[in-house]
């Protein structure tokens, strides 16, 4: 009996030896088929996305009171990389016939559309300093990434056109407080732009010789200035201060990229067939401190004239809508009815404007 229960035991200890032994081959007979299974391969030729909307050649004209109103929605296929698969699509965009030498991203997705409101594509081209009110000619593409290993593919171009709109009248705006008004940024003429790239420009009277005067950011001291280096139209933060050695109506433009500025003192006339003088030489206008504005009564026969400083063509402005807005460089403002007339220059301000008021 003790001989059989000695057989049973080592039975017992087989058994359970051979359980193990076949479990362990088990494990390596697994894991040696799941090794040999291969996953996906993508394909060596997936294709490039294709724009599907909009159109090539669509026109956008832009306006304000449309500005929250989605303006577009750019729509793509996705390559076929042999798998289901979600890369990131990349939309592009850049100056037409620039070849994509400098794109600026509109947005990155992993959809197959993107869509762009009426204003954020106005701020889009104003930031890339195009101006409101011209039409500009731009290229948009697609491009899909799936990974770091593999090369992206970029869709072919589609042609568009938009005509952005000005945002407020030339603002932002950086300010010129110094003592030719009591150093008080509070009540500082202001610099403005269209561009929102800090390049900025604005008329400033000072009518003292060897004003001092400097660049803030905001109207107070609180949030930065400017003022020179040292070295004449070359900036600094916060710099010395700026000295205007002739007392005059400046014209101040002021690159903060650059950090620089230009000072032009100018004096204002009107020239042109219309006037007395014809287009040889200027009738000088009169600057008046108190209403910030040019100023001439003068005699116009029927023809145009335009308004220029400095007895000069390096600084002029005309009117190219007709809407009493003036442009630098812009079109003859016409003269319809011969008489007597108060003829007006406001550059305390931009848009800068005129009027004709015949007496």
């Amino acid at each position: 009996m003790i001989f059989k229960s000695l057989i049973s035991k080592e039975e017992n200890k087989m058994k359970k030896f051979n359980l193990i032994l076949l479990s362990i081959l088990g494990i390596f007979a697994f894991t040696s088929c799941d090794e040999g299974e291969v996953g996906p391969v993508a394909s060596s030729d997936p294709g490039s996305p294709e724009i599907t909307a909009p159109e090539s050649g669509q026109n956008y004209v832009l306006t304000e009171e449309q500005a929250d109103d989605t303006l577009m929605t750019i729509e793509w296929t996705t390559p076929d990389y042999g798998f289901p698969s979600a890369p990131e699509f990349i939309i592009q965009m850049d100056s037409a016939g620039n070849d994509f030498s400098d794109p600026m991203e509109l947005g990155s997705v992993q959809d197959n559309s993107y869509s762009l409101t009426v204003g954020g594509m106005n701020g889009i081209l104003l930031g890339a300093d195009f101006p409101g009110g011209e039409e500009v000619g731009m290229d948009v593409r697609v491009q899909a990434s799936l990974s770091d290993s593999m090369e992206t593919q970029v869709s072919e171009a589609i042609s568009l056109a938009f005509t952005p709109y000005s945002t407020c009248n030339f603002c932002p705006a950086i300010y010129v407080p110094g003592g030719y008004q009591g150093w008080d940024p509070a009540t500082a003429p202001a610099l403005n732009t269209v561009s929102g790239k800090d390049v900025y420009e604005g008329y400033v009277n000072i009518a003292d010789a060897n004003s001092e005067f400097k660049f803030t950011a905001e109207r107070n001291w609180a949030n930065g200035d400017w003022g020179t280096s040292g070295t004449e139209g070359e900036l600094e933060s916060p710099g010395n201060n700026i000295v205007a050695e002739e007392a005059g109506y400046y014209k101040i433009n002021v690159d903060i990229n650059n950090m620089s500025y230009e000072l032009l003192n100018t004096q204002w006339g009107i020239i042109g067939d219309a006037t007395a003088n014809g287009w040889d030489s200027d009738q000088d206008m009169t600057y008046d401190s108190e209403t910030q504005v040019w100023t001439i009564t003068a005699d116009l026969t029927v023809g145009e004239m335009k308004f220029r400083a400095n007895d000069a063509w390096n600084l002029d402005y005309g009117d190219d809508e007709g809407d009493g807005t003036l442009e630098q460089g812009g079109g003859n403002i016409p003269v319809d009815q011969a008489g007597n007339y108060t003829i007006t220059l406001d550059l305390s301000e931009a848009p800068y404007s005129y009027e004709l008021n015949q007496n």
